[in-house]
């Protein structure tokens, strides 16, 4: 997955570069969809890679969260 995520990110930023690059007909097409590759699909699948096996409650802020926050704080003092 990490060597696909590579080739993806490679891939669109070549696309974007080609596109500036060449003088043709469909450079912009190029540059276009190395954008659109690069946010609707590489970033997504990056985001997912990286947040697979990670839980959401240990990033939001609720009440636990924040006494184990001021817990730690205190201790530092």
């Amino acid at each position: 997955m990490k060597y696909f995520i590579i080739f993806l990110f490679i891939a669109t930023l070549g696309s974007i570069f080609t596109g500036y690059l060449i003088d043709s007909e469909f450079s912009q097409k190029l540059i276009g969809f190395g954008v659109l590759g690069l946010f609707f699909v590489a970033f997504p699948v990056f985001a997912y890679y990286r947040w697979k096996d990670k839980d959401i409650k240990d990033y939001m802020l609720t009440k636990e969260n924040l006494d184990k926050m001021r817990d730690r704080r205190d201790k530092e003092k």
